[in-house]
């Protein structure tokens, strides 16, 4: 009986350990995060605005936690052409590492001549990042041409 129950644990130890991971990395509808390998840096340049998350690992708290926070508000980092663009493995020396080179977990957030203007190393509220964000000098410029644009004839 002993042998019977310890097959059907190990049997299924497995399934509940990926339907965790799968339930801990599901993110609402419209948010996505972009692995380093996937976005080619000098791509976005004026195009997006970049926020690199970075972690030795996928299992790092504050990474979990940072995820957890940038899917809340997916139209808040929408609306300001934010792309998030995510490094857990520094074995694999990405561009995005080699080019803003973090320690453990970072935080950067880049405007979209892709210089870096903040580095965090703890994990960020939407909230914060988007009151960071709309004071870069681009924003700012793209939210005062958005707004000439309703005001001519």
């Amino acid at each position: 009986m002993k042998t019977l129950r310890s097959i059907l644990l190990a049997a299924l130890l497995p399934l509940a350990s990926v339907a965790f991971a799968q339930e801990a990395t599901d993110a609402p509808a419209g948010f996505v995060a972009n692995a380093a390998a996937d976005v080619a840096f000098d791509d976005l340049l004026y195009v997006k605005r970049p926020i690199a998350v970075f972690a030795d690992s996928p299992n790092d708290p504050n990474y979990i936690r940072q995820m957890e926070l940038l899917a809340r508000d997916p139209r808040a980092l929408d609306s300001r052409d934010v792309i998030v663009v995510v490094d857990t493995d520094p074995d694999a020396r990405s561009d995005w590492r080699k080019k803003l080179r973090p320690r453990g977990f970072s935080l950067v957030l880049l405007d979209k001549d892709l210089k870096p203007v903040l580095r965090k190393p703890l994990p960020w509220e939407v909230r914060e990042i988007v009151n960071a964000i709309d004071k870069f000098p681009l924003r700012r410029q793209e939210v005062q041409q958005g707004a000439g644009l309703g005001t001519g004839g």
